[in-house]
Order: structure tokens, then C-alpha cells, then sequence
């Protein structure tokens, strides 16, 4: 048996200016644009982009017979506009508490706080992001959901 690595790292070149991928990542409302696998909406995106600031991110599912909801909340350990982002993920309630991974059905040692490094750089005329969310193993649901967002994110920015 082969062990996955306990990251998902994604890399991709935008046709689109450096300062613009940065504002998707940081601008509250543009985050909300793309964010979360297909058929999620994102209802709530607080983000005091600043070292040190919070974010918390309500990810939101309509199905016929209820609304899913999954909140999200961190902590911007290092900020440097426009090429670096790094900030702590933790599955939270509505109240912003900390819960187990396990109640949201993540699997039996899935870390209660994770980490999102962003880098980006630009690459004759286009912007190369390399993003790795630790903590999150290659080959689960988080990983799709990832390839889901970033393919948003791609969408969002070829049709500014």
C-alpha cells in the first residue's frame, strides 16, 4: 500500500494579472463568486485579511429535503500582497466553535486545524498559483472539492 500525501497541492497558470488573482482570494465578495465544489453556494465570507484576522466561511447546499451548511473558520498567519497567503482552516458551527472533524463525517485523524498556503507569481504576462491546503489528503472529497473551486476560480477570472 502506497501512503497519499496529507496535502493537496493544485498549480495553475491564469490568463489574468497578478493583483486579480490575489482579490479572489482576499476580496470577501469575489471569494464568494468562486469558492466550494459545484452546487455549493458561499452565504457568508467574513475575511479581516491581516495578519492575525479571522475568516469564517459558510459553505451552503440546498437538497429537497433540507439546506447542508458547513462553516469554516481560520486565523491569516502571513500576508504578503500580492504573491502569499497563508491561513489555518478548522471545521466550525455556526457560532464559530471548533468541531471534531469526525461529526462532519472526515475520517478518524483528519487535524482539527489545517493550513491554506496560496502562492502565486507571474509568468510572462499570466499568474502561476500554487496552492497547498495541509492537512487535507490527496484523493479525498476535500481534494475534489479544490479541483471544483480552482476550476471556478479559472472560469471567474477568463470572464472579467
Amino acid at each position: 500500500m502506497t501512503d497519499t500525501p496529507d496535502w493537496v497541492r493544485i498549480e495553475r497558470t491564469f490568463d489574468a494579472d497578478i493583483q486579480d488573482v490575489w482579490n479572489m482570494w482576499t476580496d470577501p465578495k469575489k471569494f464568494q463568486s468562486w469558492y466550494g465544489p459545484n452546487g455549493m453556494t458561499i452565504p457568508v465570507a467574513e475575511m479581516d485579511v491581516t495578519v492575525g484576522g479571522t475568516r469564517k466561511i459558510c459553505m451552503e447546499m440546498a437538497m429537497p429535503e433540507r439546506t447542508m451548511q458547513m462553516w469554516f473558520i481560520g486565523v491569516y498567519k502571513e500576508i504578503n500582497a500580492p504573491t502569499r497567503l497563508v491561513y489555518t482552516e478548522s471545521m466550525c458551527d455556526e457560532s464559530g466553535t471548533i468541531i471534531p472533524p469526525e461529526q462532519m463525517g472526515m475520517p478518524e485523524g483528519h487535524p482539527d486545524i489545517t493550513e491554506v498556503i496560496v502562492d502565486l507569481r507571474e509568468e510572462n504576462g499570466k499568474t502561476r498559483m500554487t496552492m497547498v491546503h495541509a492537512g487535507v489528503p490527496t484523493g479525498t472529497a476535500g481534494e475534489g472539492g479544490w479541483l471544483q473551486a480552482i476550476d471556478k476560480l479559472g472560469a471567474q477570472l477568463s470572464s472579467a
